[in-house]
């Protein structure tokens, strides 16, 4: 089974998941973040199905979340409004997010991936 893996290559948090992944031998099909940003009803299964708050998936550390002043404005936007914005701009989402189409990860934390990737 294959594992959509949403990345930004030039990000080292990605690059190290990837590596973990396919150390483990796990099957994955990349999709760049950037060029190929998730629509905003691809945005709103992934984060339906991760149980997260939608926040978490914003890259709160990157340039355009900053620039946007994003940290002040998300509490007065909906979530239909957030959704629109993260699939405006492929940049705002943390990553890299991983899912086998049931389970969905934000981010990379190691022993977070052997409980859900093993």
């Amino acid at each position: 089974m294959s594992l959509n893996f949403y990345w930004y290559p030039k990000c080292g948090t990605c690059r190290k998941a990837k590596k973990w992944l396919e150390e483990h031998g796990k099957e994955i099909t990349e999709i760049h973040i950037a060029e190929q940003t998730p629509s905003k009803e691809e945005i709103k299964a992934l984060y339906e199905k991760s149980g997260l708050e939608l926040k978490k998936f914003f890259n709160t550390s990157g340039l355009k979340y900053r620039e946007l002043n994003l940290k002040e404005k998300l509490y007065h936007m909906s979530e239909d409004e957030q959704l629109e914005l993260l699939a405006s701009d492929g940049m705002l989402l943390k990553r890299p997010i991983t899912s086998d189409g049931e389970k969905v990860m934000v981010g990379f934390k190691e022993d977070q991936f052997e409980k859900n990737w093993m």
